[in-house]
């Protein structure tokens, strides 16, 4: 049984919860076949290479608009620069624009995203422990639609993300406004991310506890890295809790 202390669970969606079925670059090419651009492994390569780039160059998802049809024209064209970037550097084609908009879609719904195949049953026993759990997410504002595809709607309390609490990940302000939600102290709460920068140094900032869950390295390697707790997998999670 978890102590009193902790009383929410904070998750990152993708990348921690869920993921991409195959690759972005996969589903990229899968849908700009009928453009003419051709599946083959050095178009994939190239493409991986320009997605983390364009990614890893866009500014914050954090706007200034505050309707929330708006908001969406926003993220919309956010993510329109990032998918415009990655061809721009491997070869544009005709008709990039309807291409956008069907990959754009297409990644709004569940069908491209999968769960981890333990994450419904750590969610299941955080709750029957009574800890509230909410996700902290620099995903736009499709994340809603796909958590309810995914079957986790039900399972999490508050869904808190960049463009609607007017700041991203790694900043205090939207753990901050998390916490908010949950009337919670930042040391009555624990958040679990995939990232180093956003999830472990971003909540470690705003004095929560950070677990960073890493399934592709072993912890002995994690633990050279970061400061707190490391994680392989969310099953994991439920005896770090144990001891915060």
């Amino acid at each position: 049984m978890a102590r009193q202390g902790i009383s929410v669970a904070f998750f990152d969606a993708a990348g921690t919860l869920f993921d991409v079925k195959g690759s972005v670059a996969d589903l990229y090419l899968r849908h700009a076949e009928k453009y003419g651009v051709k599946q083959v492994p050095e178009a994939r390569a190239a493409i991986s290479a320009a997605f983390h780039r364009a990614f890893s160059e866009a500014p914050p998802p954090v706007f200034a608009a505050r309707d929330p049809g708006e908001i969406k024209r926003c993220e919309r064209l956010w993510w329109f620069d990032i998918v415009h970037s990655v061809f721009y550097r491997v070869g544009m084609f005709e008709g990039f624009d309807q291409y956008f908009d069907e990959v754009f879609d297409a990644f709004g719904g569940s069908g491209y995203w999968s769960l981890y195949p333990e994450t419904i049953s750590v969610l299941k026993r955080l709750k029957d422990q009574r800890i509230e759990i909410g996700i902290i997410s620099n995903f736009d504002s499709r994340l809603f639609a796909i958590l309810r595809g995914l079957g986790l709607t039900d399972l999490v309390d508050t869904v808190t993300i960049a463009s609607l609490a007017q700041a991203a990940k790694p900043s205090p302000k939207i753990f901050e406004a998390a916490l908010e939600k949950h009337a919670a102290d930042p040391l009555e709460a624990v958040h679990v991310g995939d990232s180093l920068r956003d999830d472990v140094a971003g909540a470690a900032a705003a004095g929560l506890h950070a677990v960073h869950v890493n399934r592709a390295v072993g912890r002995s390697l994690v633990a050279q890295s970061v400061t707190g707790h490391s994680i392989r997998s969310l099953e994991e999670l439920i005896g770090v809790i144990q001891t915060l």
